[in-house]
C-alpha cells in the first residue's frame, strides 16, 4: 500500500506500508474524545499494519438499500499503547515509548481506513529491554507476536529533520 503526504515544503511524499516487512508501522492522530491515558497527551496514534484487505460492501439499512456492491479498503491493525509514566517529547530530549498491549485486551486490534492514515513511522526496539518471548514462540501466528520486543521507541528524526529544514527556509 501506498501512502502520499504533503512534505515540510510543500512537495509530494509517498510511504510504502507492506505487512510482511518492516516498513508496516503507521501513525494516526489521535482522537481526543477517547478516555484513554495514552491518548490525552499525545497528538499520535501508532499501529502495525497486519494485513490489507478489501470487500465488496452491498448497503442495506431501513432508510436507503444500494445493491450496487462498492469497493472498501480497510487495514488490519495491531496497536501499540503510549507509556504515560516516563517523560518524553522535545522538552526532555527522549523518545517517546510504545509496547503492545496484552493480546486479550479488547483494543489490541482494530481495523483502519486507509485514509485516516497521516504516513509510515519508524519504530524502534528498546533492545535494552529485551524481547516479550525468549523463546520467540508467541501466542498467535497472524499477530507475529513470536518476536516482539517489551518496549518501542518512536524515532523522531524525520520529524526533528522536517521542522529544522521548515525553520531555515522560512529564515532565508
Amino acid at each position: 500500500m501506498r501512502i502520499n503526504y504533503t512534505t515540510y515544503d510543500i512537495r509530494r511524499g509517498q510511504d510504502t506500508i507492506n505487512p510482511a516487512t518492516s516498513h508496516n508501522n503507521v501513525m494516526v492522530l489521535a482522537n481526543d474524545l477517547d478516555d484513554g491515558d495514552n491518548i490525552s497527551n499525545h497528538p499520535f496514534i501508532y499501529a502495525r499494519v497486519l494485513g490489507i484487505f478489501h470487500a465488496n460492501v452491498v448497503l442495506a439499512s431501513p432508510v436507503i438499500t444500494d445493491y450496487c456492491p462498492r469497493r472498501v479498503e480497510f487495514l488490519w491493525v495491531r496497536w501499540y499503547e503510549r507509556l504515560s509514566d516516563s517523560p518524553a517529547g522535545w522538552a526532555t530530549s527522549t523518545l517517546d515509548r510504545v509496547r503492545f498491549p496484552p493480546m486479550v485486551d479488547e483494543e489490541s486490534f482494530g481495523f483502519l481506513d486507509p485514509a485516516d492514515i497521516l504516513r509510515g513511522c519508524h519504530i524502534i526496539p528498546r533492545f535494552v529491554e529485551g524481547r516479550r518471548h525468549v523463546d520467540e514462540k508467541g501466542l498467535s501466528r497472524c499477530a507475529r507476536d513470536s518476536r516482539d520486543w517489551r518496549m518501542y521507541l518512536v524515532n523522531r528524526y524525520d520529524t526533528f529533520t522536517r521542522a529544522i529544514s521548515h525553520v531555515l527556509i522560512v529564515s532565508l
